[in-house]
């Protein structure tokens, strides 16, 4: 993973490359440390969070690993569809659960080769499991690979940030996204983080604070 130096090196290159990086890193709080574990756990944990905040997230994953113990790719195929919806899943991340599992115990992905793959064939390789996109694998890429220049375009909050930090009146197409984040290259992966920390405090502040003046 970057390590405390690469991520000042990445830092000090970013802000010069786009001043408006610059100014956000004088508006939020330290960048906090995003770094999971590699494996089946974390990987199936990137799945449950996909479109769900992360409350509801949270607590489906208690449900979860408190009935798989340990946490396996045998365990979870043992669980059928149903059993999963009980814990909380809906049909579709069942689904996609089991096929993650069913993909690993068939060998058909490796996830212990994959630090071995360049990005392009680790992305390849993660989103041909049914129910893992594009967003799915890079963040796992991210946050349990440590790879350095993933940039998420799809993602929401990005994009919010990023519109926000360019005043745009409306919100960057995944296009324009990548345009945008081409000269920050081979650190994008920072600089998602720095728009993420962005969205939280920045972009969301106003909506916190009418919440918190009308309770």
């Amino acid at each position: 993973m970057t390590s405390g130096g690469e991520i000042s090196v990445a830092l000090d290159f970013i802000s010069r490359q786009d001043p408006d990086f610059a100014v956000a890193l004088t508006l939020i709080q330290p960048l906090p440390e995003r770094t999971r574990p590699a494996g089946f756990e974390h990987l199936t944990k990137i799945i449950i969070e996909q479109q769900v905040s992360l409350a509801s997230a949270e607590a489906i994953w208690k449900r979860l690993t408190a009935a798989i113990t340990p946490f396996s790719p045998d365990i979870m195929i043992s669980l059928s569809e149903e059993d999963l919806r009980a814990l909380g899943l809906s049909r579709q991340k069942a689904r996609y659960c089991r096929a993650l599992a069913e993909d690993i115990l068939a060998q058909r992905l490796i996830l212990d080769t994959l630090h071995e793959q360049d990005d392009n064939e680790v992305l390849e390789q993660l989103t041909q499991v049914k129910g893992i996109g594009r967003w799915t694998a890079e963040i796992y890429m991210m946050a349990c690979l440590g790879r350095t220049d993933i940039w998420p375009a799809g993602d929401v909050a990005l994009q919010s940030a990023f519109g926000h930090l360019k005043k745009m009146p409306v919100r960057p197409s995944i296009e324009q996204m990548d345009e945008m984040a081409e000269p920050l290259r081979p650190y994008r992966t920072i600089a998602a983080r720095i728009l993420w920390r962005y969205y939280a405090d920045v972009v969301q502040a106003p909506s916190r604070k009418r919440k918190a003046d009308s309770q």
